[in-house]
């Protein structure tokens, strides 16, 4: 990381690609976009209809030749022209005419872990189509952590957990380096996966995709934990009949079965924890796991977590945007590595 901090002060744009939003840090300006990775094209034309918000909004409202497609997969850019072209819409004119003046335009980019040198080459590639000359690339879970105020850089140990839509990943940090880390292929989708299957099995209703974040919001009386209302009535349409219907669901049955996946996420703690020298695992009883990332706000998923470890859970001020501004912050040089005076012969 340290020598890395050199070259990432040099960068003039910084890009966090996740699976389910884009934020994009400009030098000077700050975060100037945050928006859901998702692109609308017309499959006839290849035209560009909408990105953004606008093209979430149409997902499952398009007629055939409208499709709504997510460039970006489990943290990894899976189709790089059209990640290309959404960060350009998104962008916006002025701002891409900015960036173009600077001599020798670089970048930074957030990569998951364990990206294999696949994806590490899919996300340059992206941004050198932006026009970045060269491109650094800092693991998710430093620019999380920097982004959160860990003290990343001291040699204590900080336990991180950044809840993705894709995926969740757990380190424990120390030196401003990974000790250990472990990445469960377990997110927020897999949670809206759990509720849409409960709801057709057990319901014989099929929720639209629009529906499943209003009905964890309902959940959250208190979220996950059993004080919560004891039902809520959601409204989709009758897997028999194709009509739509309303029912009244009982909630203690949804928590079941989102706890499923969860516990996936339980295990990967365990192992992190596994793997940890004994002297950092005695720092983290007290200081606890920091949650960042958008499904960290999943009602009631830090009191599982809390229960399920015995430790202090946190979650991060504005947990979805951690990592974004972890970058931006390397970018303006306000991270200071830590400085070891060589020992004298």
């Amino acid at each position: 990381m340290t020598a890395s901090l050199e070259q990432l002060r040099r960068c003039h744009f910084a890009v966090d690609l996740g699976a389910a939003r884009t934020r994009v840090y400009v030098k000077g300006a700050g975060l100037v976009v945050d928006q859901p990775s998702a692109a609308a094209v017309n499959t006839r034309t290849g035209a560009l209809i909408a990105v953004g918000e606008l093209a979430e909004k149409m997902t499952g409202r398009t007629p055939h030749y409208i499709r709504v497609v997510r460039p970006v997969s489990g943290g990894t850019v899976v189709d790089i022209e059209m990640a290309q072209r959404m960060l350009r819409h998104l962008l916006g004119d002025r701002m891409r005419r900015q960036l173009r003046r600077k001599p020798r335009l670089r970048a930074a980019a957030c990569t998951p872990h364990d990206a294999d040198p696949l994806a590490q080459r899919a996300a340059i590639e992206t941004l050198v189509g932006l026009g970045a000359r060269r491109v650094e690339l800092v693991d998710t879970l430093i620019a999380a952590a920097v982004g959160c105020g860990l003290p990343v850089e001291r040699p204590e140990a900080t336990m991180i957990m950044v809840c993705g839509a894709a995926a969740t990943q757990v380190a424990v940090l120390s030196l401003g380096s990974i000790v250990t880390a472990e990445r469960v292929p377990v997110g927020g989708e897999a949670v809206d996966h759990a509720i849409v299957q409960h709801l057709r099995h057990e319901h014989e209703l099929m929720l639209p995709s629009q529906s499943v974040r209003p009905l964890q919001i309902a959940l959250s009386g208190n979220g996950l934990t059993p004080h919560g209302p004891a039902s809520t009535e959601i409204h989709g349409r009758d897997v028999a009949t194709g009509l739509a219907r309303s029912v009244r669901i009982d909630t203690a049955a949804v928590r079941d079965a989102i706890q499923t996946p969860l516990t996936a996420v339980l295990d990967g703690i365990g192992k992190v924890l596994r793997d940890c020298p004994p002297d950092l695992v005695a720092d983290l009883a007290d200081r606890g796991i920091t949650m960042v990332g958008g499904s960290a706000l999943l009602p009631g998923f830090d009191q599982m977590l809390r229960r399920a470890t015995g430790m202090p859970v946190h979650i991060a001020e504005r947990p979805d945007v951690c990592a974004a501004q972890g970058l931006g912050a390397m970018l303006e040089g306000k991270i200071q590595p830590l400085a070891l005076n060589p020992m004298g012969s």
